[in-house]
């Protein structure tokens, strides 16, 4: 086994890399950046604090040089203000120049301390008579090996710079400081790697059980397989990715299931009229029969053939709404002309049938917003379920209204009703009545394409009498049209199905 094999490309390992190098990033941000700027701040700290010593405490010294005391008090008085200063103090006396606007020269009075490692810096002591006008001038340096912070103010006795006084401090307590930080920090930088790649592992661990858990199911459901819900622990992302997957596998478990119906629904009603159309063939070549027989049979087998036909059609139509290419093209749609057109196609079937078309269409047009050929189609499917249905002899109805914003067309028959709890059942797909003849499609296809055109179907049922209901959105023209009155159609004597109100979507 390889050695890095317990080091492979993993989530939990990944994660333990992110966390440690962001715990390096921070670390190295704090020591790269503060640290450096800590001992900036230490040494500005350390000359601000001398600047303010020097000018307070010159005055002793300016007031010793002044009244004259010997060599040996003034070395006193010198060390006095080193060791209240906490510096190291030099007092340098001023030659003069020669010629005169030559750069003055030193040379030293007294010395608080023999500690050569802190040089006092004659150039700032030039400073201190050429340009500064009695004020403090400090600076940073490193002289011989040692960094220190120096100040420099000159001591002036009736007006003329006869002395300055030199404040030296050593700035070895700085770094001192500063390295003691930068080993706290390394050392805290140690630990807090540790940590988190103890910490992250432990955070990591539930994290890519989970994953690995989703991992695992997925691969199970791509294979064909289902699994039980994964449990929802968890509000966080991948408490949510979870169930999300219950939910899509929940839904292919329902898209599965309604597939092998479709296909074994289908495979039943094509079969019935194939094994028909088969049986009046083999009648048809093998026997001898008489015109009359003969034009039975092919009045039934040319019923199959239709039968098949709208069968087809409506199993293109469901494929393609499955697949979600289905066009539609909306338009305003005037309902009125259109339910009269399908009406006259149905004319001769009512005809047939007995069953005359009462029509209660309103003379101002009803404009729906919607796909005409799609609203027709529904409209054809609602007249053939009714002239299927309704008795011979009975009328059915058709009417066209509009109220609230919502266009209607309601198609009535006078047939048996539909059964207690089967009002939904009509729009499943297959599902047909008992002795119903048909496939069982048109009523599904009529609620898909009503739903993609942001449309209703409802179905009103009792006792001798059924009635769909379309309901469409009616467009900006069509706000204003008025239903036709009740009392309209009372010379009829019928009920004017236009009248019903839709049921708000």
């Amino acid at each position: 086994m390889s050695l890095l094999s317990p080091f492979r490309r993993s989530l939990r390992n990944e994660l333990a890399l992110l966390f440690v190098v962001i715990v390096a990033l921070s670390f190295a941000v704090v020591f790269f950046y503060v640290v450096p700027q800590l001992e900036s701040r230490l040494e500005v700290q350390q000359l601000s604090d001398l600047e303010r010593v020097t000018a307070t405490s010159s005055r002793t010294l300016e007031g010793a040089m002044r009244r004259g005391v010997p060599a040996d008090e003034l070395d006193e008085v010198v060390r006095g203000v080193a060791d209240a200063s906490d510096a190291k103090v030099t007092v340098l006396g001023v030659q003069k120049s020669e010629p005169p606007g030559a750069r003055p020269r030193f040379y030293a009075i007294s010395d608080s301390s023999v500690d050569r490692r802190v040089v006092a810096d004659w150039i700032l002591a030039e400073r201190a008579v050429t340009g500064a006008g009695g004020r403090v001038v400090s600076g940073l340096g490193r002289r011989q090996g040692v960094n220190s912070a120096q100040a420099a103010r000159q001591l002036s006795y009736f007006g003329r710079p006869n002395w300055v006084a030199l404040y030296s401090r050593d700035l070895e307590d700085v770094a001192q400081a500063v390295s003691l930080v930068s080993r706290r920090i390394l050392v805290a930088f140690a630990l807090a790697l540790v940590v988190a790649m103890i910490g992250s592992y432990l955070i990591a661990g539930p994290v890519t059980r989970r994953v690995r858990r989703l991992e695992e199911a997925a691969r199970t459901v791509a294979g064909g397989g289902s699994v039980e819900p994964l449990p929802e622990d968890g509000e966080d992302e991948l408490g949510r990715l979870t169930r999300a997957f219950n939910e899509m596998q929940e839904q292919l478990s329902r898209v599965d299931r309604a597939r092998r119906e479709f296909i074994a629904n289908a495979s039943h009603e094509l079969r019935t009229p194939i094994f028909s159309l088969g049986g009046f063939v083999e009648l048809l070549l093998d026997e001898d029969l008489d015109p009359e027989v003969r034009d039975e049979f092919l009045t039934a087998m040319r019923g199959q053939v239709e039968r098949l036909q709208k069968l087809s059609v409506d199993l293109l139509d469901l494929s393609r709404m499955d697949a979600g290419a289905l066009d539609l093209r909306t338009e305003s749609v005037d309902l009125g002309r259109l339910v009269r057109e399908v009406a006259g196609e149905f004319a001769p079937a009512a005809a047939r049938h007995g069953s005359p078309l009462e029509l209660a269409v309103p003379e101002e047009p009803v404009c729906a917003l919607c796909d005409r050929t799609r609203v027709t189609q529904i409209v054809r499917i609602f007249l053939d379920n009714a002239l299927r249905h309704t008795p011979q002899g009975t009328p059915a109805g058709v009417g066209v209204g509009s109220e609230r914003g919502v266009a209607s067309v309601t198609v009535t028959d006078a047939g048996p009703g539909v059964e207690p709890g089967a009002g939904e059942q009509l729009f499943e797909r297959f599902y047909t009545g008992d002795a119903v003849s048909g496939s069982g499609l048109g009523l599904a296809i009529a609620r898909e394409l009503a739903d993609r055109m942001a449309g209703d179907i409802r179905l009103r049922a009792e006792a001798g009498s059924t009635a769909f209901v379309l309901s469409l959105p009616t467009t900006d023209e069509a706000d204003q049209l008025v239903e036709p009155r009740p009392e309209e159609l009372v010379d009829s004597g019928r009920e004017p199905v236009s009248a019903s109100r839709p049921a708000p979507r």
